[in-house]
């Protein structure tokens, strides 16, 4: 049954995003604010599918946190659904895409009309110099930049893997950085076509002030989403049900003690 429940939410999925692309196309005529709109509903109404089809609730926790104005958002990358679910918590949100995603019907035009910032992580530096162009010119419009410090997705507990992106965005721009924590990868795994019931937990964390050296922002970073990533982990883990869990989360919860070695 929950094998026919994914089915029909990947399908619904996909039918949902092609809507909002192709019927949502007058607004790409409109201002940007229209468009983000639609990016929004979109994230909102994935969330709901995710739901309703397969039972996963969403906790989000320290939306207060949440300062005004441009920002970094710097946020833990388990699977799928957090390249929708955390665009909808942000007033003006921005994301870095690899441009091979431009090449998707229909997507191509959004990401131009909504500003997106695409990376072509092939030409090396030169990518990195125009990230920087980019993402201070999106941080001169008070946007929310949402950017995955370890680049793509990561099994729930496997040792972290932080790239240079985000640090290389925070020292080239005066803007303060928001760690998230989550634990979506349980229950939405990664190279997995099922998904799982139960309840995704997003943490937004204490801000990271600007200005700080690359090295102590570095640590502070990595410190602060693997600590709360640990322990929503942990907290997925003792729910009542839980979904198989790979060898990664597994090893990892008996080193924080809460599976046996």
């Amino acid at each position: 049954m929950l094998l026919v429940r994914s089915v029909l939410l990947t399908t619904l999925f996909f039918l949902n995003w092609i809507g909002f692309a192709a019927l949502g196309t007058p607004l790409l005529l409109l201002p940007r604010r229209y468009a983000v709109g639609a990016l929004k509903a979109w994230g909102r109404s994935s969330a709901w599918l995710l739901r309703v089809l397969i039972g996963t609730r969403v906790e989000v926790r320290g939306l207060e946190k949440i300062p005004g104005g441009p920002l970094l958002v710097a946020s833990k990358h388990q699977s799928a659904f957090e390249t929708f679910a955390l665009a909808p918590l942000f007033d003006d949100p921005v994301l870095v895409l690899k441009t091979e995603l431009n090449r998707i019907p229909f997507f191509g035009l959004w990401v131009r009309k909504l500003e997106l910032i695409s990376v072509n992580r092939s030409k090396g530096a030169r990518a990195l110099k125009q990230l920087a162009e980019d993402t201070r010119k999106a941080f001169g419009l008070g946007r929310q930049l949402i950017i995955f410090p370890e680049g793509t997705r990561r099994t729930p507990g496997a040792p972290p893997d932080y790239k240079i992106g985000a640090t290389y965005i925070y020292a080239n721009a005066d803007v303060p950085c928001l760690p998230v924590a989550l634990n979506s990868g349980v229950f939405w795994p990664r190279r997995s076509f099922i998904k799982y019931p139960g309840k995704i937990v997003v943490e937004i964390l204490d801000p990271i002030p600007p200005g700080l050296d690359r090295k102590t922002f570095d640590a502070r970073l990595e410190q602060a989403i693997e600590e709360a990533s640990d322990r929503l982990l942990a907290e997925a883990a003792a729910q009542p049900y839980v979904p198989p869990l790979p060898e990664a989360s597994r090893q990892r919860l008996a080193e924080l003690g809460v599976l046996p070695r």
